[in-house]
């Protein structure tokens, strides 16, 4: 065989095993349980007490764009129990604490707290220290768990309701859910749903939310934490310089003993826009070498399986046919059908069409892209950089690519 059709069938191999060896990460069946009649109670065991207290915590920096979309159906929560947000203002310039004030004397709903901590103390991230300020004034309120919801992520009515159910339910110290995020540009139909794709493929929701885990994650969107947990895993102190802050918060409450649980959203939608390939762009590189601990070596095997896993097959099939190297044609055409229909689920979850599924390899280049840009932006010290603020040093939690959200 041809040295392409060595590769072609060592791609194909590794997808063989991706198909049925890595968690069925291309299922979307992780989704949260329905409360309906008869099950409005969240478990037996606080039937006669009712539902636990929540506080709910926002971080929000320049956010005055989309909190329009996102608080008020925070504060129209319609949840049984006690329930209140606590809005962080983490240095806005653009009027997001005054705006959230205005709205929530406007819509009503829960009762809205608004406050600000001031500049990030050294070491830490904004958006941690913004969490730090809102985690201490929700344990003040003792409640039983507290949310953690970014500024972008816009609430259903029952969502608050299904979180603490299913935590309770099943007994979990930790609830999260993959919001389901924008594709309503261009650019975001071909992006977006990859980038989800990428996320489980990594770290395998089954695998999460198995009896014995061998995976950890959460998306920072949408976290139920139960508090007590929250204390005992000392966060957000112990995660203070983490940029892929949600998998560095999953990896403490789980080093603590909590039980995690991760799916896709139903009811939970971020409302943040991405209408072109430049906001896109640095969603993704302002973390991706973060992800890779800023590691060369790291870097050379992500781009050298990513070009073997997602590269070769298109290649090897259209060389193949070109110089009649059927070996080639076949492995990479196989590998290529493979890959495409693993993704077919997550396209049908963001509501796109299945022809589009064969572009995966063209997304994932652009993701490659992304992260050699990504190491490039850290060793010329704008690493980490999200609206205004660099983080060039810091560290984050062992894994792969792609496991950052959008949120600072």
């Amino acid at each position: 065989m041809s040295t392409l059709a060595w590769f072609a069938s060592a791609s194909l191999a590794v997808w063989v095993w991706l198909l049925l060896g890595q968690g069925f990460f291309w299922r979307t069946d992780q989704r949260l349980p329905r409360v309906g009649p008869g099950r409005n109670r969240p478990h037996a065991r606080v039937g006669r007490e009712g539902w636990p207290g929540v506080v709910v915590v926002v971080p929000a920096r320049d956010e005055a764009g989309v909190l329009p979309l996102s608080l008020p159906s925070l504060l129209a929560q319609d949840y049984p129990g006690r329930a209140e947000v606590v809005l962080v203002d983490d240095g806005s310039t653009d009027g997001t604490g005054r705006l959230a004030a205005e709205l929530a004397a406007r819509h009503g709903g829960l009762p809205l707290t608004v406050a600000s901590p001031g500049e990030p103390a050294p070491g830490w991230t904004g958006k941690l220290w913004a969490l730090r300020h809102g985690m201490a004034l929700a344990r003040a309120r003792e409640p039983e768990f507290l949310l953690l919801t970014d500024a972008d992520i816009a609430h259903e009515p029952d969502s608050l309701r299904r979180l603490v159910a299913a935590a309770l339910g099943d007994d979990r110290d930790l609830v999260s859910q993959m919001a389901r995020l924008r594709v309503s540009a261009p650019w975001e139909r071909l992006v977006v749903p990859a980038f989800v794709y990428f996320f489980a493929q990594l770290y395998p929701f089954r695998w999460i939310n198995a009896a014995q885990p061998r995976a950890t994650a959460a998306a920072g969107g949408c976290v139920l934490l139960r508090t007590e947990t929250a204390v005992a895993a000392g966060v957000p102190d112990a995660i203070r310089t983490a940029l892929i802050d949600d998998v560095a918060l999953a990896r403490a409450v789980r080093a603590a003993g909590g039980r995690i649980w991760l799916g896709l959203a139903e009811r939970v939608d971020s409302v943040r826009p991405y209408p072109g390939l430049g906001e896109l762009w640095r969603m993704v590189t302002r973390s991706a070498y973060a992800q890779l601990r800023h590691n060369p070596l790291l870097l050379l095997g992500t781009i050298a399986g990513l070009a073997l896993v997602y590269l070769v097959p298109p290649v090897a099939l259209v060389a193949g046919l070109a110089a009649g190297d059927a070996p080639a044609a076949w492995a990479g055409g196989a590998a290529w059908a493979v890959m495409a229909g693993t993704y077919l689920p997550m396209l049908r979850y963001y509501r796109r069409p299945p022809w589009t599924a064969p572009l995966l390899p063209f997304t994932a280049f652009l993701y490659l892209l992304m992260t050699v840009d990504s190491a490039v932006r850290h060793h010329r010290g704008r690493g980490g950089a999200w609206k205004g603020r660099v983080y060039s040093g810091s560290r984050a939690p062992e894994g792969g690519e792609f496991a950052s959200r959008h949120g600072e």
